[in-house]
């Protein structure tokens, strides 16, 4: 059963920085095209950043560009998202999800079958 389980959310002043992790069990993560994803209270959940399998081809939304960083290590079998020059409108539960794709490539958006708990951020002072 695919398993996605994150971790590093907390409380952080504006202008911090987090490490999400988002740690795979039950498949192999490097066949797994990866999205992050983050939900505030009352809004819509976006899309934040996706990663393809080999982690060659990374986006982001433009609201983060400049500040997250996508990575992955397929042997640890976990994806990494870096959050840097935190704000207060990144207050958010953050999720990862998976999705199967032969290409190595990424799409933001679109259908994401397996999904983490998530980890709650928030930016506060």
């Amino acid at each position: 059963q695919l398993q996605l389980v994150e971790s590093g959310g907390g409380l952080v002043q504006p202008g911090g920085s987090l490490r999400l992790s988002c740690a795979a069990s039950g498949f192999s993560l490097g066949y797994y095209e990866i999205g992050w994803f983050r939900q505030a209270p009352g809004k819509e959940r976006e899309g934040v950043s996706c990663i393809s399998r080999s982690g060659g081809s990374t986006n982001y939304v433009d609201s983060v560009k400049g500040r997250f960083t996508i990575t992955r290590d397929n042997a640890k079998n976990t994806v990494y998202l870096q959050v840097n020059s935190l704000k207060p409108e990144d207050t958010a539960v953050y999720y990862c999800a998976a999705r199967y794709r032969s290409q190595d490539m990424c799409v933001m958006g679109g259908f994401f079958g397996s999904w983490g708990q998530g980890t709650q951020v928030t930016v506060s002072s």
